[in-house]
């Protein structure tokens, strides 16, 4: 077997403190045992029951944020292949190791609470004055303290840990609205993925790793081409929509786009959406290549000595479709129905467990399994009982958050088993 020489020790360094146990290395590459220790866990096998677009469990063809992840990881690994075969600058020796990129496509979305992002937004609300809640930040969390239990994570790669880092900014650094941070607590991963040599003046919110890109990329692929199926499934997305569509706002898009909307209707007659669109991935994949970059990082690795380019007409066409299922899924009353009721609904669970266990601490009212109430109420810091509790709701699959609120809200409801 040829040794990979793109990754070096410093790459492959785990993190360890005293909720991340040291690593012993097997038969396995650390790569491949990252991607297993996220596969064989709770928190990735939850996503089969959290909402992607529509609500998990509504339909068994719709995607989830488990097939949605699988979907992801499929991609970039084409996008490692691909790049293998066709840039000069990779070699079988020198290449993007696949089983580091599959690892941080499974873990992307592991930290995305119940009803996709209108429950990102209530938990966010809830943890306002505790530090926030935010998904990206949340997978990080999972992986480094509470993917094996509420007290122990995986001792990610530091390779992992930087892929999973889409975003590189504090809590406290945020301005506005800005909803991409990460905790202020994990300051320290960081130091970690730069090696205690994190220059301010060039150290962005968007500076990723190379893996970084290709799970970013592989994501807007995934999303944009398989929301546009799914939306067609569901009939959110129809010709006669398209056709009024292209009259008003079509007309805005440059020839490109024009025609690859008329491709996708053309698609939409002859029903071989399925099929076609597969092949507009490969498409997508097939137009990205590597370029060369210097940054403060290029002498320490070279996950940082090359970024991911896409041509332009691909660009624009995830563009386009990205458009039309803002337009049409996203926009579209029926679902923004469905996703504030699921809002609603994880609000009322936050307002609950925020009266029982985070302004004040009721030790007798047990809202939580037994463990965690007991956890709970012995820790005097309101902040970080805070994180308990949303640590909790954010874990929730879409059934058990709405299992959670009739066992607390609806008198008509009630289960032994459920009450166990």
């Amino acid at each position: 077997m040829i040794e990979n020489q793109f990754y070096n020790d410093f790459d492959q360094e785990c993190y360890c403190d005293a909720q991340n146990a040291p690593r012993t290395r097997d038969h396995r590459t650390i790569f491949s045992q990252d991607r297993d220790r996220i596969l064989f866990t709770n928190s990735f096998r939850r996503l089969q029951a959290k909402t992607q677009v529509f609500q998990a469990g509504e339909y068994d063809f719709y995607r989830t944020r488990l097939t949605h992840s699988l979907e992801v990881s499929t991609i970039a690994k084409s996008i490692c292949a691909q790049l293998l075969a066709h840039s000069p600058l990779l070699s079988a020796s020198f290449h993007i190791d696949p089983d580091l990129v599959e690892a941080i496509c499974l873990a992307h979305d592991i930290g995305h609470p119940p009803f996709g992002h209108a429950g990102e937004r209530i938990l966010n609300e809830l943890m306002t004055p505790y530090g926030g809640f935010e998904g990206n930040a949340q997978s990080l969390r999972i992986l480094t303290r509470t993917i094996y239990s509420s007290t122990r994570g995986m001792g990610p790669s530091r390779s992992l840990l930087d892929g999973i880092l889409k975003y590189k900014r504090l809590y406290r650094d945020r301005h506005g609205d800005h909803n991409h941070f990460v905790y202020d607590d994990q300051e320290s991963f960081f130091d970690f993925c730069f090696g205690a040599n994190r220059p301010n003046a060039e150290f962005h919110i968007d500076f990723k790793s190379l893996e970084c890109q290709i799970m970013d990329t592989a994501d807007d692929i995934a999303y944009s081409c398989c929301d546009i199926v799914d939306g067609v499934k569901a009939r959110f997305i129809t010709l006669e929509k398209i056709f009024q569509w292209q009259e008003g706002e079509g007309a805005k898009l440059n020839e490109f786009q024009k025609q690859k909307l008329e491709k996708l209707i053309d698609r939409i007659k002859r029903g071989h959406l399925d099929a076609s669109m597969s092949k507009v991935i490969g498409e997508l994949v097939a137009a990205c290549s590597l370029e060369e970059t210097s940054n403060f990082m290029t002498s320490r690795s070279n996950r940082y000595r090359f970024k991911l380019v896409m041509a332009p007409d691909q660009l624009n066409e995830i563009k386009l479709y990205k458009k039309l299922s803002s337009t049409f899924v996203f926009g579209s009353p029926a679902l923004q129905q469905i996703e504030y009721k699921g809002g609603r609904l994880l609000r009322s669970l936050t307002e609950a467990f925020k009266e029982n266990y985070i302004t004040a601490i009721n030790k007798k009212t047990k809202l939580v399994p037994q463990g965690l109430h007991e956890r709970v109420v012995a820790t005097p810091d309101a902040t970080v009982r805070a994180r308990l509790i949303c640590d909790y709701l954010s874990g929730m699959t879409d059934a058990y958050a709405v299992r959670t609120y009739k066992r607390l809200f609806d008198p008509d409801y009630g289960s032994i088993s459920e009450l166990m």
